[in-house]
């Protein structure tokens, strides 16, 4: 009955422990490590720079300033409120966007430019 037992459960074979894997052990907590920092600085950290300089820039809006709305209109600002921006985008022609929305600043003369 032993050897039926054998066969099909094989006797556990005498295990000396855990192998040290001092390296191993090392490698497979470097890669996540090395992922992390990989991620964070070619992700995270452009990504909050970028969010950064939108801000001030949004923040720094001011009246005369030439911009391009996130939709692609371009105009002339001629207001500036706490959340919203009036903006000229043909003569006798203002619309009202969020401050958030403007998406670059143009050189000074692009908006004359166009009509």
């Amino acid at each position: 009955m032993e050897s039926i037992l054998n066969v099909l459960i094989p006797a556990a074979m005498a295990q000396t422990g855990a192998p040290s894997g001092g390296e191993l052990g090392l490698m497979n907590l470097l890669f996540p490590i090395i992922l992390i920092g990989a991620f964070y600085f070619l992700l995270i950290r452009p990504q909050t720079k970028r969010a950064k300089e939108h801000k001030q820039m949004v923040d720094a809006l001011k009246k005369g300033d030439e911009i391009v709305s996130g939709g692609g209109v371009l105009g002339r600002i001629t207001e500036v409120g706490e959340n919203f921006v009036q903006v000229e985008i043909a003569e006798n022609v203002q619309i009202r966007i969020q401050k958030q929305s403007v998406s670059s600043l143009m050189p000074k003369g692009t908006y004359k430019g166009t009509l």
